[in-house]
């Protein structure tokens, strides 16, 4: 009997995620608002770090990001050694479910999530479990009824990505309280910046032991290009983390930028008051179109139209006149597209788009 390579189990369950589109054929110049990058770009002290680095490129970087993680750690008024630091927010998900999930082991995630959870299960050889949500807002009730002995990770996105949705306060830690010892709660912070006033989860982290928070540099902080990403949990936990990251996981390049744009406290709050701004405008506009658009609490919008095949015809629309935006049928959302706040220019340009294809003056 012949033998065959075979993937570890899982493996072939993943289906390939999918990134925002970039370009559009025939048009030399596009306006993308597909991939809630910050139309602002990085803080020019990120910049200016990140060309600094560029002497050393030669050098291998330092293996416990001591200087990101410190500077993380006093803008946010956190303990640095319960930090740590991943390529992109996304390969610190992949470490917890690598440490704390396996075949056998189910993870928990939502209607309408982040498609990475999922993938990140299967992986892990782990089986991904959908809830439903109320409203397209997490529903803590359906996350809590699902928990069973072999649950072990709950992936939650606050604000929610694709939706733009929050769960409150007061249900987020009736979620955490909810969730037995052996569950990890991962609370996905990637859009914290832009809810106003929000830690992100980190006070649940300091109440809980089993909660892990995520944070990204490539939304506010306009990195994307550069891919890093923290978590914030128990010392045990980011120890058990730290013994499957990869020594050299980021370059100094990378996270001199990081730390110069954490630092800049003053661009951060800059881009958030923006986005602020014509988030607000943008989803009125479209709420005054007919257009349906819960209220967003991340760097982007959610605009639902009557049906998919609206919303397919309104994504034609936009592309002929260069526009890119998110088509979310693959979030369970086939009436949406997901349009991210760009600058003023941006935002009236989308509008004017859609007025004109609903026929409103």
């Amino acid at each position: 009997m012949t033998e065959t390579i075979q993937p570890q189990p899982g493996i072939m369950e993943i289906a390939l995620y999918v990134s925002g589109e970039s370009t559009l054929v025939g048009k030399a110049e596009v306006l993308k608002l597909s991939s809630n990058e910050n139309p602002h770009g990085p803080s020019p002290a990120a910049k200016a770090a990140f060309a600094a680095a560029a002497g050393a490129l030669h050098r291998y970087p330092s293996t416990d990001h001591a200087a990101l993680r410190r500077a993380i750690g006093e803008v946010h008024g956190l303990d640095p050694d319960r930090i740590i630091c991943g390529v992109g927010s996304d390969e610190v998900l992949q470490f917890i479910t690598q440490c704390y999930a396996g075949p056998g082991d189910e993870v928990i995630t939502t209607e309408h999530g982040f498609s990475m959870y999922p993938i990140l299960a299967h992986a892990a050889g782990a089986v991904p479990v959908e809830v439903p949500e109320r409203a397209r807002v997490v529903d803590v009730d359906a996350i809590l009824g699902a928990v069973t002995a072999r649950t072990r990770i709950v992936f939650i996105a606050n604000p929610a990505n694709p939706t733009g949705t929050m769960l409150g306060g007061g249900e987020l830690r009736r979620l955490a309280a909810g969730l037995p010892a052996h569950v990890i709660l991962v609370h996905d912070g990637a859009y914290t910046e832009f809810a106003d006033g929000f830690d992100g989860g980190a006070a649940l982290v300091d109440e809980f032991p089993n909660v892990v928070m995520t944070r990204t540099f490539s939304k506010i902080y306009g990195l994307g290009g550069l891919r890093i990403g923290w978590g914030y949990a128990r010392r045990e936990i980011i120890d058990v983390l730290n013994r499957v990251r990869q020594p050299f996981n980021l370059s100094e390049a990378q996270m001199a930028a990081a730390e110069a744009a954490v630092r800049d406290v003053a661009y951060t709050r800059w881009c958030a008051e923006e986005n602020a701004t014509w988030r607000k405008w943008l989803r009125n506009a479209l709420m005054q179109m007919g257009v349906g658009c819960d209220e967003s609490f991340a760097n982007f919008v959610l605009a639902r139209f009557d049906s998919a095949d609206e919303a397919a015809a309104c994504d034609v629309a936009l592309k002929a006149e260069g526009i890119i935006v998110r088509r979310v049928a693959g979030y369970k959302i086939p009436e949406g597209l997901r349009i991210t706040v760009g600058d003023e220019a941006a935002c009236r340009r989308v509008v004017e788009v859609i007025a004109r294809f609903k026929g409103v003056r």
